[in-house]
């Protein structure tokens, strides 16, 4: 419901608001909520509510691209790994490792000070950070299925790696991949609004819910329900998304379904 409610207004924003996001209204800035606005004005005047609805499609667009990246790019090196073992395991795993040392927040630092702050450098930066997390589940997943005896039953019938890897590996991998994928998806949105929160994420005047946060902390005493409702709308956000990803976890792994 949680994630149904995310996706609705993230849809919703495409074709209404109940104010335009960057309208400024000066002389009702710090409302607080009435008829007119539902959840009150910002420090310039913006209404929250249509601030947070506009907010919804920017961390849907940042999750969908970042987890898009993770999975085009480290999927297919976990499978390669997987498939070919030796060295090119071990330089695959030794990649991984070494863009572990480069979280989120590092990697989008780097990129700022080259290409400057923006949508696109933290995209990229939570992307660059889902590779090899994606490379790493998909190798330990694709492993246990190599070692499966309808695999070594394919192998016997002359198919090749990348024949099997399609036909038997990735789809017996693929629950796992999209439950990942879920986790991860929670996480960029976490990551954009801490990016957003800090200036290297979303820039003025699009919405952004870390944005949203950094601009209220300073007005917090005058308006305290100004960064409640951003922190509340990322609260429920990621608490939809890893609960539907537990969901998920229980409803592909066979070892539970029999239990039930």
């Amino acid at each position: 419901m949680l994630v149904a409610l995310l996706l609705g207004t993230a849809l919703l924003s495409f074709f209404w608001t109940p104010y335009s996001p960057t309208d400024l209204d000066i002389p009702n800035r710090l409302a607080p909520p009435n008829a007119a606005h539902w959840l009150g004005t910002d420090s310039l005047g913006r209404d929250v509510a249509s601030m947070l609805i506009a907010g919804a499609r920017n961390s849907i667009a940042v999750g969908v691209v970042a987890v898009g990246i993770g999975i085009a790019f480290g999927v297919l090196l976990g499978l390669v790994a997987a498939a070919r073992k030796g060295w090119v395991d071990e330089l695959v795993m030794r990649f991984a490792d070494f863009t572990f040392a480069f979280p989120a927040l590092l990697t989008a630092i780097m990129l700022t000070a080259i290409y400057g702050p923006g949508l696109v450098t933290s995209v990229v930066a939570i992307g660059i950070f889902n590779v090899p997390v994606f490379a790493r589940v998909t190798r330990a997943a694709a492993n246990a299925v190599w070692a499966r005896e309808f695999v070594l039953a394919a192998r016997a019938c002359g198919k090749g790696a990348l024949r099997i890897t399609l036909e038997h590996v990735l789809p017996n991998i693929a629950s796992i991949l999209i439950v990942q994928a879920t986790i991860q998806f929670a996480t960029a949105i976490l990551a954009e609004a801490a990016l957003s929160y800090l200036g290297l994420g979303t820039q003025p005047p699009t919405p952004s819910w870390g944005r949203m946060l950094n601009e209220a902390q300073a007005q917090m005493y005058r308006s305290w329900l100004l960064p409640i409702w951003p922190g509340l709308a990322t609260v429920l956000a990621v608490l939809g998304l890893n609960l539907m990803g537990d969901g998920l976890r229980d409803l592909f792994d066979p070892k539970l379904a029999r239990s039930r």
